[in-house]
């Protein structure tokens, strides 16, 4: 707790910092609604905003967890092979630099409208960091290390998963922290051509001049990203206490 306090504080002291704002005037509530406002707009409409907020919790949490799975796998397979990581990487980097808005019609036209494109969008974002951040731990392990594991005669997998995994695990991590962040990302603008979610409640608030609503909804995005970050964190701890490799992070 002692941990999360400033930022707790730091929060508060805005909040009531911008609320006295725009009582005075000094800021146009059209522009930046006061925090009461928002708050009461939550509260006003929670049944609009809980349903699309699990909506895109769901999708999120789908789109991360493919690429948390197909990501991992490819890095593994490239990790193999040479040939494959020389022909299939710079996809894969082509999909990471277009931007995912210009994606996003394709996505509608290949799977229409509803949770398939929002999942598809989530999942074309947040798929990269994990393959470079894996492929760059499975490779991490020293000469010496390998030369050991050749010594013995170590067969490929033994050595990926006695060596090259748990040299790779802060990089895993590392990827899938990055990773969750992008998968929200991914998702609202996956809603914003595909419907659904806190992503279609923005694009409604856009054309109703709704600041607060707008305001109401990134708040719950901060907080779906907060959740992610502090789960993963709890995980890496599990997994720290039980599992001790020498390579893990440190929360």
């Amino acid at each position: 707790m002692k941990r999360y306090l400033p930022s707790f504080f730091s929060f508060l002291l805005l909040t009531v910092f911008m609320e006295l704002l725009v009582r005075q005037g000094a800021v146009g509530e059209s522009l930046f609604p006061a925090p009461s406002s928002v708050f009461k707009t939550l509260g006003e409409l929670h049944g609009e905003f809980r349903q699309a907020f699990f909506e895109t919790l769901l999708n999120v949490l789908a789109g991360l967890g493919l690429s948390v799975v197909f990501g991992s796998l490819i890095a593994f397979i490239f990790s193999l092979s040479d040939l494959l990581k020389k022909s299939i990487l710079p996809f894969a980097i082509f999909f990471q630099t277009v931007p995912i808005i210009a994606i996003a019609p394709l996505l509608v036209i290949y799977f229409g409208f509803g949770s398939p494109t929002v999942i598809a969008s989530s999942f074309i974002v947040s798929i990269f960091p994990i393959i470079a951040n894996t492929l760059m731990g499975l490779e991490s392990a020293s000469a010496s290390q390998k030369d050991l594991f050749r010594l013995y005669q170590a067969s490929r997998f033994q050595t990926l998963v006695k060596l090259r995994f748990p040299q790779a695990y802060s990089h895993i991590y590392a990827g899938i922290k990055v990773s969750a962040g992008l998968s929200i990302i991914g998702a609202i603008a996956g809603e914003f051509v595909g419907g659904g979610g806190l992503g279609a409640m923005i694009d409604s608030a856009r054309t109703q001049q709704r600041v607060d609503i707008v305001f109401g909804v990134l708040l719950l995005l901060s907080l779906m990203g907060l959740t992610f970050v502090a789960t993963l964190a709890l995980i890496n701890k599990v997994i720290l206490s039980r599992r001790p490799f020498a390579s893990l992070p440190q929360e």
